[in-house]
């Protein structure tokens, strides 16, 4: 069609659901649990996900177009109108839990130790390799 946006289509219902699976695989690791809620509450234009933070809050998170927002202060729960959206999980999870903020920023310092040690292994190996 002349005039129509590829870019800017909307996500169809099985779409939104690898988006929500991306984004549990991103953050499982600094959360307590984290899965996609109840079909009831998904359709075509959004996905939920209950989310269980470190501290043991329970939460029911929408994820839309708009961003992501706190819909629920439990499981398949939808019925907090929020109007505070945020542009991705880390941004909301931040706001959300200050265990995630530590658990990622260790996560953050130990992946970044690990690569200054590979670079520092792969440094005295070519050393040794030039000093023969």
């Amino acid at each position: 069609m002349a005039g129509h946006d590829h870019d800017e289509r909307v996500l169809n219902g099985e779409e939104w659901i690898v988006e929500a699976l991306a984004v549990i695989h991103d953050v499982k690791d600094h959360v307590s649990e984290i899965t996609i809620a109840d079909g009831s509450v998904n359709n075509d234009q959004l996905v939920h996900l209950n989310l269980t933070t470190k501290e043991k809050q329970r939460y029911c998170i929408e994820l839309t177009a708009q961003g992501f927002r706190v819909v629920g202060y439990d499981y398949n729960q939808t019925n907090v109108a929020s109007d505070d959206y945020f542009e991705t999980p880390y941004a909301l999870l931040d706001k959300l839990s200050p265990l995630y903020r530590q658990a990622f920023g260790d996560s953050l310092v130990s992946k970044l130790l690990l690569l200054h040690s590979s670079q520092r292994h792969s440094f005295d190996v070519e050393q040794q390799t030039n000093d023969s």
